[in-house]
């Protein structure tokens, strides 16, 4: 019976090494697995604020040429009124000379 028992414990012993073995290997599995979703979660989330910036991007430029516009329109408009009012001016600057030079 010492034999059988021996044997016993010899084969209680091989299964729990087995076991053992076995849950390292399933634990080392799950963690190479949540290593690569998270891997993949990062990448996902990475090219999301990349697109979210792009897009953030484009309508910072596409605002600001709006004001460019706006601000030399604007400018392009008070160049005009200052032509018009030189012009207006030019009559009355002319007949200054003339009569400075004529008194001469």
């Amino acid at each position: 019976m010492a034999f059988e028992a021996i044997q016993k414990v010899t084969q209680t012993e091989e299964e729990q090494r087995r076991q053992k073995a076995d849950a390292a290997a399933e634990a080392k599995k799950i963690v190479a697995q949540a290593q690569r979703a998270g891997k993949e979660l990062v990448a996902k989330a990475r090219a999301e604020a990349e697109e979210k910036v792009k897009a953030m991007m484009a309508q910072a430029e596409e605002l600001a040429a709006q004001q460019s516009r706006q601000v030399l329109e604007g400018n392009a408009a008070a160049c005009e009124a200052l032509k018009q009012e030189a012009r207006g001016r030019l009559d009355q600057a002319a007949d200054l000379i003339v009569g400075r030079v004529g008194k001469n």
